[in-house]
């Protein structure tokens, strides 16, 4: 396939970047006045966004320095706004949204840049909004042809499983494809408008239902309404699957996992799909929390093992003395190395993340091999620029 054409030059790409350095001390200025002046010049789109927009203000940043990452690596942008539009269908977004999008966006920026906008960098912004809106659009569009933007599902269980934690199970009025790994955002009823991210605990059934693990996080309203609020009988609605943290079913390495807290779910899920693959490769996998106690699933987890002679079960504690399971993750990761020769799927806490990631580095696994879901970043109107977990830190960014 041809390599997708430059979009900008690169004098014009210095002076994008520079203007972003300039706002970049004032970020939280330039979201606040972003979204005063869209709301007053287009009431229309307000209905887009959530009625609390605490959350909301700092996603623009990151989506805006997502493609500022990606402005000199035209097919990378492509993707990643190919992906942007599909999930945007589900704010209701339309093409014609777009332009006032980018006007008041070009006017916040050249607001708080001062002297580092011109009429120079004012005409590379356009560019490369323009080029990204047009993909995002297409690709809304063309998914529009293919499936719904979203998908009413009925919560059919829910239960407890103690720490702050419930296991709510869907279904969802139609089929719902996904691959084990994958990520699914979703809409409460209770907060419109608001989604956030959790990954299935298990991989595709027949059946299309969905059971997601979910922590009350402290201050954390739809993570809160699902597991204190939700009923069995209430509806939710669900967005596109997202996420690379998949499979290869070609590949031939061993697996090391590392899963924190409820970021074990996409584990537990990428386990049962090797065990339906007829997996013949190692899979080491280790989980971690602060207690013995908060150490939940674990004993699922070592029941496959026992089925499974190619699984091998880990767990490690931080803040209780337990023999044989005390210290930090990553820690505990290091000691069993080494994992040059393997494959590795993260998914918990940003900074255990982080932690294992620079461990798998100094262990020379490399960085190609060290799979997890976006850092902090969601995307759509919420999107980010570097990859973990949507369960831990993304619930209630």
């Amino acid at each position: 396939m041809a390599a997708t054409p430059e979009i900008l030059t690169s004098d014009e790409i210095k002076l994008v970047r520079a203007s972003v350095e300039v706002v970049g001390p004032v970020a939280g200025e330039v979201t606040v006045y972003f979204y005063a002046i869209l709301f007053a010049r287009y009431p229309q789109v307000r209905e887009l966004f959530p009625a609390n927009m605490d959350v909301q203000r700092d996603r623009l940043l990151r989506g805006l320095l997502r493609i500022v990452d990606l402005v000199d690596d035209p097919d990378n942008l492509v993707s990643f706004c190919t992906r942007l539009g599909r999930d945007h269908r589900k704010f209701g977004a339309l093409r014609d949204h777009y332009p006032a999008v980018g006007a008041c966006l070009l006017d916040a920026l050249a607001r708080y840049a001062g002297p580092a906008w011109s009429p120079e960098t004012a005409d590379a912004w356009t560019r490369a909004y323009t080029a990204a809106a047009d993909v995002m659009a297409q690709a809304a569009e063309s998914d529009a042809q293919l499936r719904p933007a979203v998908w009413p599902a009925e919560i059919i269980r829910h239960v407890p499983l103690g720490h702050g934690i419930a296991e709510i199970t869907v279904r969802p009025q139609d089929p719902y494809a996904y691959t084990a790994g994958q990520y699914v955002s979703m809409e409460t009823p209770w907060h419109p408008r608001a989604w956030r991210y959790y990954s299935p605990s298990h991989a595709p059934r027949p059946d299309s239902t969905l059971s997601f693990h979910v922590r009350a996080v402290d201050g954390g309203q739809v993570s809160t309404a699902l597991v204190h609020r939700a009923r069995i009988g209430d509806f939710v609605r669900l967005g596109p699957p997202q996420g690379d943290m998949v499979l290869d079913p070609r590949g031939t390495r061993d697996l090391v996992c590392v899963a924190g807290g409820t970021g074990l779910a996409p584990i537990r899920a990428l386990v049962e799909q090797a065990a339906r693959n007829g997996f013949q490769r190692n899979v080491n996998v280790f989980i971690g929390a602060r207690t013995g106690e908060e150490l939940y699933g674990l004993d699922d987890m070592l029941r496959s093992a026992q089925r499974h002679h190619w699984l091998t079960v880990r767990a490690a504690v931080s803040h209780q003395r337990i023999p044989g399971r005390e210290g930090m993750l990553p820690d505990v990761l290091r000691e069993f190395g080494p994992w040059y020769q393997h494959e590795a799927f993260l998914s918990g806490p940003v900074p255990m993340v982080t932690a294992a990631t620079r461990i798998l580095l100094d262990h020379g696994v490399p960085r190609a091999r060290i799979h997890h879901d976006p850092l902090e970043g969601v995307p759509a109107l919420e999107p980010s620029s570097t990859p973990v977990r949507p369960d831990e830190r993304r619930q209630e960014l």
